[in-house]
């Protein structure tokens, strides 16, 4: 009887943990406070704390999107692999 061979590929990929550290790095940068609880720099009178935190919802939005599309990426490979 031959033996079966399973063909599933791995689940942790090099690009599942690319999407795995843009999904973590917000959040790291957010729990780190000692790094930005300071007044200065200012940006246009708005002290360090504040715009460091806005800044970074804009680059979490960022991440996510490209989080978003390399998990679709990833599922359209394994799929047209699965299907070979």
């Amino acid at each position: 009887m031959p033996e079966e061979t399973d063909t599933k590929p791995p689940t942790v990929t090099p690009m599942r943990l690319i999407i795995a550290l843009c999904l973590i790095a917000p959040f790291v940068a957010m729990l780190w406070v000692g790094s930005y609880a300071k007044v200065d720099p200012t940006f246009i009178g708005i002290p360090f704390f504040y715009w460091y935190q806005m800044l970074w919802v804009l680059i979490s939005t960022a991440l996510t999107m490209v989080a978003y599309k390399l998990w679709q990426r990833d599922q359209r490979s394994r799929k047209g692999g699965a299907s070979a």
